[in-house]
């Protein structure tokens, strides 16, 4: 009598695409379609437990033995079947020991010339209050970043704000460091930048272009949607000036695709109208949604009905998205084509993001910050630009993220893509940035459950567009 077999359910799930039933394999995000004899395996091991002698005869009838003798042994090394032999631990590291620093984001100006309604920033200040980042701050970031990782091939320098071009002089400034400073150590290194647009101006956006910085414009869609919150410190309206300017910026701008970042807040559910907007009429490459839930300001948190319709109107342009992609375009949807390139390139992540791992912010003073959302937080810094990173905590820290013991990652089909969400989201609605954030699991898993669906179409009928669109997003 052989061992007992039985199905791994935390490692498996499955969903159905018309007639094919898709396995997505949790422990390394790669996605099968399920054979028949697959299929045998899985249905007659979830009924009950039997030994491989027992299988093969029940699938008898069905499959020849020397097929599901095989088929099993594909299934025993994936470890979607197991045979009471012990399976891989899913992280092999229980603690992180070493971080791979290749971004830093420096906080160039607390101050901003807007006045957004539902901004999470905890150190935002009017511009005549701003706290602008000092010239040897921002140099010290850079040597900092060299000096922790010198081995990386390719830095990222950030320029964040409140509104980063407030201290223009300082990013110009640190672009011809940088450039001379990265050359000089035979490395390379990209700027990248979140901006309102409203301090654009031509020989700004010529300067960005000839530089090649990464842009997303902080804009929320058609006027009666961005007018309502994106707002002056006199409490005036911004559209008007933001689209001038992104007009200007869009016809000039061409080392770069430049995306849109939208922010939606209560009330603001039509994500639809939102993209036909900045994708269609304004030009933008890509559009990007973050829903606010769990914002200091409660007034603007979307409700919990509101998340539902978010999420079923993400879908709805998911599905003209999917429509495009089988007619060979892109209509720029970022919030989907993220999740098919996760699922393509079977992204397994045992943290969410790259905060502390890959990325610290520096705080106007030089306090390194777990993220940009951090800076000016209660939350301790993690060490500074001059003394260097407090390895030790900061290890601390992302290992108590890393263990999933006790908490409902532990078996959730989405473990490895959404790694426990976001640490700013678990900070402020929870209070504790390694709290996983519950209040999205749901939703999430029918979004993941539905990025699997639209890339097994794709895949289907138009691979060719997940060569042309999702692979070449690496070499960016």
């Amino acid at each position: 009598m052989g061992a007992i077999l039985n199905l791994v359910e935390r490692n498996l799930h499955e969903v159905q695409v018309d007639a094919d039933r898709m396995l997505f394999h949790i422990p390394s995000s790669s996605l099968f379609t399920t054979d028949a004899v697959t299929g045998g395996i899985i249905d007659t091991l979830r009924q009950q437990g039997c030994s491989p002698e027992d299988l093969v005869q029940r699938l008898a009838g069905r499959f020849p033995g020397q097929e599901v003798s095989e088929t099993l042994r594909e299934l025993i090394a994936l470890e979607l079947v197991s045979d009471g032999s012990p399976l891989t631990p899913e992280i092999g590291v229980k603690r992180v020991e070493r971080t791979a620093l290749n971004t830093v984001v420096l906080n160039v100006n607390t101050g901003c010339n807007l006045s957004c309604t539902y901004c999470y920033k905890e150190d935002l200040d009017k511009p005549s209050a701003g706290r602008k980042m000092a010239v040897e701050t921002a140099e010290a970031s850079v040597e900092m970043l060299l000096r922790e990782s010198p081995d990386e091939t390719r830095y990222s320098v950030v320029f964040f704000g409140g509104e980063p071009l407030s201290n223009r002089a300082l990013i110009e400034h640190m672009v011809g460091y940088c450039e001379r400073r990265f050359a000089a150590a035979g490395k390379q290194v990209e700027f990248i930048m979140t901006t309102n647009a409203t301090l654009l101006t031509e020989e700004i956006v010529d300067w960005l272009d000839a530089h090649r910085f990464g842009l997303s414009i902080s804009i929320d869609g058609p006027k009666t949607v961005h007018d309502r919150n994106r707002i002056t410190v006199g409490g005036q309206g911004t559209y008007d000036v933001v689209r001038r300017k992104a007009d200007m910026l869009l016809s000039r701008y061409r080392s770069r695709p430049v995306g849109a970042r939208v922010t939606l807040t209560r009330g603001i559910t039509d994500v639809e109208t939102i993209w036909n907007h900045l994708f269609n009429e304004m030009g933008f490459a890509e559009v990007g949604f973050a829903p606010v839930t769990s914002g200091d300001l409660s007034d603007y948190n979307l409700t919990g009905e509101e998340l539902v319709q978010v999420f079923a109107n993400m879908k709805a342009l998911g599905r003209r998205y999917l429509e495009a992609a089988l007619e060979h375009r892109n209509i720029g949807f970022s919030n989907l084509h993220q999740l098919i390139t996760d699922i393509h390139e079977g992204q397994k992540k045992a943290l969410p993001c790259g905060a502390g791992l890959k990325m610290l912010a520096v705080d106007h003073e030089g306090g390194l910050n777990l993220c940009h959302r951090f800076t000016g937080s209660s939350l301790p810094t993690f060490g500074d630009v001059h003394s260097g990173v407090k390895q030790a905590e900061l290890n601390d820290f992302l290992s108590l993220r890393l263990d999933r013991q006790g908490t409902g990652c532990d078996t959730c089909r989405i473990r490895n893509l959404c790694s426990g969400g976001c640490y700013h989201e678990s900070y402020a609605r929870y209070g504790d940035p390694t709290h996983p954030t519950y209040h999205y699991c749901d939703l999430m898993r029918d979004w993941v459950d539905f990025g699997i669906e639209v890339y097994s179409r794709i895949m289907a009928a138009n691979p060719a567009f997940i060569s042309r669109y999702i692979t070449p997003r690496k070499a960016h």
